[in-house]
């Protein structure tokens, strides 16, 4: 897995937003996917020891039948604190660590967190997206900001997500009846694509399949 953006880990908060505010302007929000989607992969954390050390996971599936072809995870102790809105530093040196495990490189990464539906546009898919320059999407499972209607109970309904007038992602009911996710951009890929692969990759549970199976890689110790 390259790494094409380079950059230090920040050490304090103001290095963090210092760092978001630089890239934010580069995500595309617009597709630039491979030609054929073969592979899709979920990526997701948990943390061990009282969040000392960080547990990373990637589950890369096929596409479109969600078969599971490649697994990994990666252990490192956590270098930044738990802070709302800057979660991709605590985060991703230990995702890319498992990332780069991983012999299949696929085609769209899910990411459980924002893409840009972020103070700063800049969410943990997104930042990600950047890193590495490969399509990902955000699949958080609660607001972090930003206001929209009510969404209908049936599957596959959405409205938008509002913040300061502009569309950051979409509110979608995975599973009639059961809560929505957030969805957004999180890098070479527009909204309603990333809609379209979150749906296809969903089978009976809320989250897709790829949220899922990486959830309780990064949940097992």
């Amino acid at each position: 897995m390259k790494i094409y953006q380079q950059h230090d880990w920040p050490q304090t908060l103001e290095e963090a937003i210092a760092i978001q505010e630089k890239l934010r302007n580069q995500t595309i929000t617009e597709d630039k996917l491979p030609e054929t989607i073969k592979y899709v992969a979920g990526v997701d954390m948990g943390f061990e020891a009282d969040g000392t050390i960080s547990h990373a996971a990637v589950a890369v599936l096929s596409f479109p039948d969600l078969q599971i072809v490649e697994t990994a995870v990666a252990r490192r102790p956590t270098s930044f604190p738990y802070i709302p809105g800057f979660l991709s530093f605590r985060e991703i040196p230990a995702v890319l660590d498992a990332l780069e495990k991983v012999k299949i490189l696929p085609d769209i990464i899910l990411c459980d967190g924002q893409g840009i539906a972020h103070p700063r546009r800049l969410g943990i898919a997104s930042h990600l997206g950047l890193l590495i320059d490969m399509p990902t999407i955000g699949v958080a499972k609660s607001l972090l900001i930003g206001k929209y209607d009510e969404v209908p109970e049936t599957k596959g309904s959405w409205q938008p997500l509002i913040h300061k007038g502009e569309t950051i992602g979409a509110v979608l009911r995975t599973r009639t009846g059961v809560k929505p996710l957030y969805i957004s951009s999180g890098h070479r890929i527009s909204l309603p694509t990333a809609i379209d692969y979150v749906l296809r990759c969903t089978t009976k549970y809320r989250l897709p399949e790829t949220t899922r199976i990486a959830d309780k890689l990064a949940s097992s110790r």
